[in-house]
C-alpha cells in the first residue's frame, strides 16, 4: 500500500520498547494504560489509523520515550473491548512513516509523519530472484534447527512481492530489533532482502558451527559432550 493512504495531518503514535512493526504486518496489541485507552477512543471514532514506533536507545538522555523517526502506520482491523476499559486489537501495517516532529503529548502523544514509498533498488528479476533465495534460507535455517512455524513459512511461500516477503519474514521471523528496525528504514527493496540474506547466512553459519561442536548429542544432553 505504501504511500496511496492519504493520512491525516496529525496522527497517535504508541512508543513501545522493542517494537518495529512493518507494512502488511499483523500487531496484535492490548491497550490498558489510561492515555492509550484515550487513543484508542478517537482512533475508532475517526480513521482507525495510528503509528506504532519503537523506543530509540540511542536518543539523548533524559527526552521522554524517545522514538525512533521511521515508524509504521496501521489500521485498527478488529477491536474487542473488555468491561475493565481495557481493549484488545489487531493493527495491520499500511505503511512506512517519518516522524517530523511532536504535535502533542497530552492526552496521548500526536505527530506529523510522511509517507515513505519503498524503491526497487534493482530490476524486478534481480529482487525476485532475490526472494527466492530468502524462502530458501529461512527453510535451511529451520532445518538446522531454528524454531520456526511451519505455518509462517508456508504463508511466506505464497507471498510474491520481494518487498512485502522481506517484510514479514523480518517481522515474524527476526529476534534482533535492532536489526529490524534498520530493515524497517531500508526503502530499497535489493538493499532490504540482501541485508536480511546476509543475516539468514550469518545465522546458519552460527548453527551449523554449534551443531558441529554438539556432535550427536540432544541438546538436552550438551553438558556430556
Amino acid at each position: 500500500m505504501d504511500t496511496d493512504l492519504a493520512l491525516p495531518d496529525e496522527i497517535a503514535v504508541m512508543t513501545l520498547p522493542g517494537a518495529v512493526f512493518f507494512p502488511q504486518a499483523l500487531l496484535p496489541l492490548h491497550i490498558f494504560e489510561p492515555r492509550y485507552q484515550a487513543m484508542l477512543r478517537d482512533v475508532l471514532a475517526s480513521h482507525r489509523l495510528f503509528a506504532v514506533a519503537g523506543l530509540n536507545p540511542d536518543a539523548a538522555p533524559g527526552r521522554f520515550e524517545p522514538p525512533h523517526r521511521i515508524a509504521t502506520v496501521g489500521v485498527v482491523r478488529a477491536c474487542q473491548a473488555g468491561d475493565d476499559g481495557t481493549s484488545n486489537l489487531l493493527l495491520h501495517g499500511l505503511t512506512r512513516v517519518r516522524l517530523l516532529g511532536i504535535v502533542a503529548e497530552e492526552p496521548y502523544r500526536r505527530v506529523r509523519v510522511r509517507a515513505l514509498a519503498s524503491e526497487d533498488g534493482a530490476p524486478e528479476e534481480d529482487n525476485l530472484r532475490r526472494r527466492a533465495s530468502l524462502a530458501r534460507l529461512l527453510v535451511q535455517r529451520a532445518r538446522l534447527g531454528r524454531p520456526t512455524p511451519d505455518e509462517m513459512l508456508s504463508f511466506l511461500r505464497t507471498v510474491e512481492d520481494p518487498g512485502t516477503f522481506a517484510d514479514l519474514a523480518a517481522f515474524n521471523l527476526c529476534d534482533d530489533a535492532g536489526f529490524r528496525q534498520k530493515l524497517l528504514e531500508t526503502l530499497e527493496v535489493s538493499e532490504r532482502l540482501r541485508l536480511l540474506g546476509a543475516q539468514l547466512r550469518r545465522e546458519i553459519a552460527t548453527l551449523r558451527l554449534q551443531r558441529q561442536l554438539q556432535g550427536g548429542l540432544e541438546d538436552d544432553e550438551i553438558e556430556n559432550n
